[in-house]
């Protein structure tokens, strides 16, 4: 059975009110009373109520981070990032899948209502506009992982999707000499999928190079569908730009099961660069955005905003991309 406060109280011989006064770091507190209920409470491996105490002050140590799905080597660089800076500050991060979406609603009501926590970060590409209402009412402070630019009243972490994928195209029609190229897409309404499109759409363009489109949904399945379309149909394209990693290994599957060779038959490159990129054989060509950055850069506004430490109604913070050249193409 955990120790209780009254435990330790007992054995400090002081009231349970100078144990909490110890826990909560009150400078009332001799500093040798202080030292020695301390020592006390760390003999007997008393834990304090986290809980208990955030309700008894009217205030939470704890943070709402709500991600599409917890299953994606990015969503885990996200939460390490998150919660380094968060562990450092004496905060706490509660972690929550939307399920991609299906329960976003649900999940930013029972964060929000409560009075559980102190503040939120959000990873919802997919925004919709009556979720903007939700947080607004909730009156807690909100930063979001978005690159949708119309949400202006929030803080926000912004990826360079659009300059990251026109680099990419332009990279591999100038310097690769590819001429007939194909992007698979991440889901339809997510920004950051479609703004990775419509820079890849662009350089080939301004290029004026032949491409195709075809929708996948940043899932490693639909790399290696949609890879299987591209390459047995007509027009086969010489090089396929995945919409992120996962997406470009479902590639590589694909292209090994059909007996040909990477980048000698057929050039993929990714984005993301996702820590397995660099390992696969031949080692992906992808769009660097430092994952693990946006995390911490949002529990970093984050906390600023609870401190009241920003001035300004919101901020924007943009993520640099990067362009990895490796082996793939």
């Amino acid at each position: 059975m955990a120790t209780t406060i009254k435990e330790v109280a007992l054995k400090a011989k002081v009231s349970i009110a100078t144990v909490s006064r110890v826990l909560n770091n009150d400078p009332r507190v001799a500093k040798e009373t202080y030292k020695r209920i301390l020592h006390i409470a760390n003999q007997l491996n008393y834990k304090p109520n986290i809980l208990a105490r955030n309700f008894a002050k009217k205030k939470t140590n704890l943070i709402g981070l709500i991600l599409p799905e917890i299953i994606d080597e990015f969503f885990t660089e996200i939460i390490k990032g998150v919660d380094e800076v968060l562990y450092q500050k004496g905060y706490y991060t509660i972690v929550a899948s939307s399920h991609k979406y299906e329960s976003l609603h649900d999940e930013l009501m029972t964060f929000t209502n409560n009075g559980l926590i102190s503040g939120l970060i959000l990873l919802a590409p997919e925004f919709q506009p009556r979720l903007a209402g939700v947080l607004i009412k909730s009156s807690i402070p909100v930063v979001l992982i978005n690159s949708d630019p119309v949400l202006k009243k929030f803080d926000r972490i912004s990826l360079d999707n659009y300059e990251g994928a026109f680099k990419m195209t332009e990279h591999l029609i100038t310097k690769k000499k590819y001429k007939k190229l194909a992007h698979i897409t991440g889901p339809k309404a997510n920004n950051d999928s479609e703004l990775r499109r419509k820079g890849f759409v662009d350089a080939c363009r301004k290029h004026r190079v032949k491409y195709s489109v075809v929708s996948g949904n940043f899932s490693k399945e639909s790399g290696y569908a949609n890879c299987k379309k591209l390459l047995t149909g007509k027009n086969a394209p010489k090089v396929i730009f995945a919409g992120n990693d996962m997406m470009a290994i479902g590639c590589y599957d694909y292209i090994r099961k059909a007996g040909l060779k990477i980048p000698e038959d057929i050039g993929v490159v990714g984005f993301d660069d996702i820590f397995v990129s660099q390992y696969l054989s031949p080692s992906l060509t992808t769009v660097r955005i430092n994952i693990e950055d946006i995390g911490k850069q949002a529990a970093d506004t984050l906390i600023q905003r609870i401190n009241q430490e920003i001035d300004a109604s919101s901020v924007t913070y943009k993520a640099a991309s990067e362009l990895i050249i490796r082996e793939s193409c």
